[in-house]
């Protein structure tokens, strides 16, 4: 049984969002926000233990499980869920709070932190690339680019066509357990399954992709670079904290390069040998090393 609730909200972006909720109302806010292919259940084993001294909202974000799926892949650019995010805390009267993102979450979670300073108090990351350093590693890390490269396949419109001939089934065998170990996820193959299987979810999913500015070269390309990537880049203002599986088959070690010129304030917790999927694959490290951070931080 979950120790947590599962509720759905409207949001004045225009979408709605199913979201666990845990913990009392009047504690600290934090906001878990998941990534590809999942849901709040990314953060099963860490909202229950956060929830004792936290109100922790886990939403699913739009285009996944049974949120809203708005059609057309302008509705999935990374302002529309940073914009829920705001909408999902401003619903609860929550002022300022602790932000936490896994792999797209966290891409979200990145961009929600710069362009809201006044409301995200403190941020955690788990395996999900800053958004300077991982396009500059797509142009310079050649083992970062070629992990990459997955990326443009989500992107063909034709993936859908490949989902549709083999089925969820060797998609979640085949492909998805390429970066995890089976034994530690096995018994979620079934919810998976079923949340994938929901009414345009698994387009509204690969959306996220599409609509997604960062460039994958080609391996033999050599595209011109983008221009920011020369130039200054807005450090963070808010103490954050990085926690990486360095066993991450598809976001590289080279994403923590550089990051301490760009976060004042940092703390790098390296989980060595746990993977991408680090919130369920080693849960324990995981919460704990989010808990040491807060108490650190007085929060």
């Amino acid at each position: 049984m979950s120790e947590f609730d599962l509720q759905r909200v409207a949001l004045s972006t225009g979408v709605e969002l199913d979201f666990a909720v845990a913990g009392h109302a009047t504690n600290p806010a934090i906001i878990l926000l998941h990534g590809f292919p999942e849901s709040h259940r990314t953060w099963r084993h860490q909202i229950a233990d956060l929830a004792k001294d936290h109100f922790v909202l886990a939403p699913d974000q739009r285009g996944f499980a049974r949120s809203s799926k708005p059609e057309g892949v302008e509705n999935y650019t990374p302002d529309k869920p940073v914009a829920d995010l705001i909408a999902l805390a401003d619903r609860f009267d929550i002022e300022r709070f602790t932000l936490v993102g896994h792999d797209w979450g966290g891409a979200i979670a990145w961009m929600a932190a710069l362009n809201h300073p006044d409301r995200i108090a403190r941020l955690i990351i788990v395996n999900a690339p800053h958004p300077f350093v991982f396009q500059k590693t797509l142009f310079d890390d050649m083992a970062q680019r070629e992990a990459s490269q997955y990326i443009t396949a989500f992107r063909n419109p034709e993936f859908e066509v490949y989902l549709e001939r083999v089925g969820f089934n060797e998609f979640f065998d085949k492909n998805f357990l390429r970066h995890t170990d089976f034994s530690k996820v096995a018994d979620e193959k079934p919810i998976y399954l079923e949340q994938w299987s929901q009414p345009g979810a698994m387009t509204a999913m690969l959306n996220w992709y599409r609509a997604s500015a960062v460039q994958v070269p080609a391996m033999d390309a050599t595209p011109e670079r983008p221009a920011f990537l020369d130039g200054p880049f807005p450090p963070l203002k808010m103490p954050t904290l990085v926690i990486w599986g360095m066993g991450d088959k598809a976001l590289l070690p080279s994403q923590l390069e550089g990051l301490d010129a760009l976060i004042p304030d940092l703390t790098i917790d390296r989980l060595d040998g746990v993977g991408h999927f680090a919130p369920w694959e080693a849960p324990n490290q995981v919460t704990a090393a989010m808990r040491k951070w807060l108490e650190a931080q007085g929060a």
